[in-house]
Parts: structure tokens; C-alpha cells; sequence
């Protein structure tokens, strides 16, 4: 066993773990952070995305104790101070871009990464960046429509499908 420390949602975390615990695994078992979900194990679904010092990363890619003093951020810090929704989360919401909830974590996180980095992308940029993402329930139009409406662009012009 090996202790690792790390911050996590701007607190301070630290948990033994053995050497081939994966990050998504510490983080929902030892420190109950279920948000950040565990789709396939195989970095193909996207539904287990967090920050790590500020990058989008699968956590079941990564072993927790390659997150070393890292600053991690889950699906659980997204919400503002308040407890309200923040504009990605309203966004999904109001455009209806989840169904079932499962990839919507992974959807979310990686959402946040691209605005970021890409402030007002294009409907294809927001397409070509979800490509690690996997949702098996809403087709990808709502939650493509969700990530343009939550960077501030006009939705009402892409087209149903």
C-alpha cells in the first residue's frame, strides 16, 4: 500500500492505495466522489473524465498514485458556491442534453475543458472534441446544442435531427 495525497475539489485528500488502484477508483471508494463514473475501463466511454492540473483526463487511464500532488476536479465541483447549477450544468438542462445521467459527468467535464480552451467553438469543433465521449441514450445533438448554448452562441439556428 501506498499513501497518496493529493487536493481534490479545492480540499486536501490523501487514502492509501495499492500500486494498481486506478484514479476513478480513489476517487468513488475512498473518497465517495460517485460522480465520476466508471463506464467501460478501457478509456473508450468518457463517463470517467476529471481535471487533473487543469487538464481533461480519463481517470481510469490514470493510477492514483500518478496523481501525486495533483489538483484533481470532479464532476462535484462543477456546481456554483451556491449549490446552483453553472452554465455547462443549466445548459444540459435547459437543451435537454442528457437522458439517462450516465455519460453526463464525462459530458460535462470534457465540455468545460473545450469552452476553456475554445471559448466559442464551432458546432464541428464541439463534435470532433467529444469524440471520446460515448452516450448510447441522445444521439449527441442536445448535448452539442447544450456546450454552444453554454458558451453564449445563438442555438436556435442548428438544425433538428
Amino acid at each position: 500500500m501506498t499513501q497518496v495525497k493529493m487536493t481534490v475539489n479545492g480540499k486536501a485528500a490523501s487514502g492509501d492505495v495499492e500500486g494498481r488502484t486506478l484514479l476513478a477508483s480513489f476517487l468513488r471508494e475512498s473518497l465517495g466522489l460517485t460522480g465520476t463514473h466508471i463506464g467501460c475501463d478501457t478509456s473508450q466511454c468518457g463517463a470517467c473524465l476529471v481535471h487533473v492540473n487543469g487538464e481533461a483526463i480519463k481517470a481510469c487511464t490514470m493510477l492514483a498514485v500518478e496523481a501525486e500532488g495533483a489538483d484533481v476536479k470532479t464532476i462535484e465541483s462543477m456546481a456554483n458556491a451556491d449549490g446552483s447549477l453553472n452554465v455547462i450544468q443549466q445548459a444540459f438542462q435547459d437543451h435537454h442534453g442528457l437522458q439517462c445521467g450516465f455519460c453526463t459527468p464525462g459530458m460535462i467535464m470534457s465540455a468545460s475543458a473545450l469552452l476553456k480552451d475554445n471559448p466559442k467553438p464551432t458546432e464541428a469543433e464541439v463534435r470532433h472534441y467529444l469524440d471520446g465521449n460515448i452516450c448510447r441514450c441522445t444521439g449527441y445533438h442536445n448535448i452539442v446544442k447544450a456546450i454552444m448554448a453554454a458558451s453564449g452562441q445563438d442555438v436556435s439556428a442548428l438544425a433538428a435531427e
